[in-house]
């Protein structure tokens, strides 16, 4: 079974080796049928802790490293500017 490759924002990188990234998609609602914005947050494992806050990365599952911590950190895209 292929592992799940998500991409989201880096919000919080004040862990050792770990970071919490926010992944967004779009859903239909069901009664209305208007496009709305969903969001979660994922623990996310970073080795090297490399990633910042506002980075864009890729995160693939993983075996379970710690309670929360169930998926890595792949790649790192660009960066967010904010406004």
């Amino acid at each position: 079974m292929p592992k799940r490759v998500m991409q989201g924002v880096v919000v919080s990188d004040a862990a050792d080796k770990t970071v919490t990234v926010v992944v967004e998609r779009r859903v239909a609602d069901p009664l209305y049928k208007k496009t709305v914005r969903r969001s979660k947050k994922f623990a996310a494992h970073d080795e090297a802790n490399a990633c910042k806050k506002g980075d864009v990365v890729r995160i693939q599952e993983c075996r379970p490293i710690s309670k929360r911590k169930r998926w890595e950190v792949l790649a790192k895209t660009a960066t967010e500017v904010s406004s």
